[in-house]
């Protein structure tokens, strides 16, 4: 049931993400109706395979894939909810793929469980990190957007992609949003997660949170460098996806690292 379920939720996902591709500069009601349903659907579905694949007993399973998984069904929430009120949803043609590859992998590669039980400190500290390493995925996929759209318009290429986003100047706001958002919740995760893990070493957590710090850094520049001394979209690109790639290795490579090759 599980693997009917994942299978139908990526082709939703699919299925919605060339629909949106399909409405670029059309501005069809009926094809964004379609775009939401499907994949309003397919976060649904998602949602309950991860919740299946997550929770044994009292425990959770936060091998690399269920989490994953579960990073996933995060962003694809806060974009479904972001897109009611900004002109959001030509994320949608990344977000959505993305979603559906992270359903793939749980599928065709096997794994065992690592389920363990987690005090309520802890557990606020995971919820923490996904969702500020969720919003930051989504400041990404913007970023890479702001650049395009900034390339296109230098090249007096304005149809299609380019036509149907916001202004160069909204773009920018939507994007610095999502950042300093990220931010304040990966503050509040890193902080969280001094007070309550008890031995970084012992857990194989200093390497996560070393990346995890720089992430921070990298973050703050940004920010920064932003309010006092105006970066704006291609040097936002540039560190915004050097702190998403740091943050990156630190959920995903050490989990893949202890997990797909030392078997820990």
């Amino acid at each position: 049931m599980l693997t009917l379920l994942s299978l139908i939720a990526i082709a939703l996902y699919l299925f919605a993400a060339v629909r949106q591709w399909q409405r670029l500069g059309s501005g069809d009601s009926n094809l964004r109706a379609q775009v939401l349903g499907a994949g309003t659907l397919a976060w649904v579905l998602q949602t309950s395979v991860t919740a299946q694949l997550l929770v044994e007993a009292t425990t959770l399973n936060l091998s690399i894939f269920p989490t994953g998984s579960l990073i996933a069904t995060t962003v694809v929430m806060i974009l479904l909810l972001s897109s009611l009120r900004q002109k959001l949803d030509n994320l949608f043609i990344g977000v959505f793929p993305m979603a559906a590859l992270t359903l793939l992998f749980t599928l065709i590669i096997p794994e065992s469980s690592s389920a363990k039980s987690y005090g309520l400190g802890v557990i606020t500290h995971i919820l923490l990190s996904i969702v500020s390493y969720s919003v930051l995925t989504l400041a990404a996929f913007q970023a890479v957007l702001l650049s395009r759209q900034e390339r296109a318009l230098k090249q007096h290429h304005t149809r299609g992609l380019v036509n149907s986003l916001p202004p160069l100047q909204v773009m920018e706001r939507l994007l610095f949003e999502m950042i300093t958002a990220g931010f304040l919740l990966l503050t509040l995760a890193l902080i969280s997660g001094f007070i309550f893990t008890d031995d970084l070493f012992a857990q194989h957590l200093a390497h996560k949170t070393l990346l995890s710090m720089i992430a921070w850094v990298v973050f703050a520049t940004l920010l920064g460098g932003r309010y006092l001394l105006g970066w704006r979209s291609r040097t936002a690109l540039r560190w915004t996806l050097a702190g998403f790639i740091l943050l990156m290795l630190a959920f995903f490579g050490s989990k893949a690292v202890l997990e797909l090759i030392i078997g820990i």
